[in-house]
Order: structure tokens, then sequence, then C-alpha cells
């Protein structure tokens, strides 16, 4: 049944795009605020814990930005096919909303 619906929503093929960017999001979230959270520790052995937990977000970062880039969900460096990938997610959402 789920499939019937996402098909009729138009969002057949999206479902791993929009867990991707919402996975995106977060990694990014995470990098962020490991970030803040280092520049307001005091002790050296919690920087250094962020440090290790900012690394490893980091790399989770890239890791998704690769994949969501090979499976061309993302284009960074292509601000028209990015507009045009972010259009397409819009109306699948509108659609979803009526």
């Amino acid at each position: 049944m789920t499939n019937l619906i996402q098909k009729m929503a138009g969002l057949s093929g999206m479902k791993d795009q929009v867990i991707a960017t919402d996975f995106l999001i977060s990694a990014k979230s995470a990098v962020r605020n490991l970030t803040f959270a280092l520049t307001e520790s005091v002790t050296p052995e919690a920087r250094e814990i962020l440090r290790e937990q900012l690394d490893d977000a980091i790399k989770t970062h890239e890791k998704i930005s690769q994949y969501m880039m090979k499976k061309d969900y993302y284009n960074p460096s292509d601000l028209e096919k990015q507009l045009d990938i972010e259009l397409k997610a819009s109306k699948a959402a509108l659609k979803l909303a009526k």
C-alpha cells in the first residue's frame, strides 16, 4: 500500500533521496554543534574527545555527500541542476500536503 501511495504522490524513487538528505542535514548539524562544543570546552580531555567526534562527523558528512552526488541527489557545484532537484522535491512535498 505504501508503494502505491508513493507512486500516486509522485514520490516513487525519492525515498532514498529523502533519507539521504535528512542524514546529510543531521551530519551538518553534528559538525556545527561539535565545533561549538569544542570551542566551549575547558579540559584537554573533553577537547580530545570532541575532536575525535568532530573528525567522525566530518567523515560521515563526506561519505553522505559523495553518495548523494553519485546518485545525482546533490549537486553542490552545479546550482542550476541543484535547483531543479530542489524544485522537484518541493513539488512532491506540496502534492503530499494536498
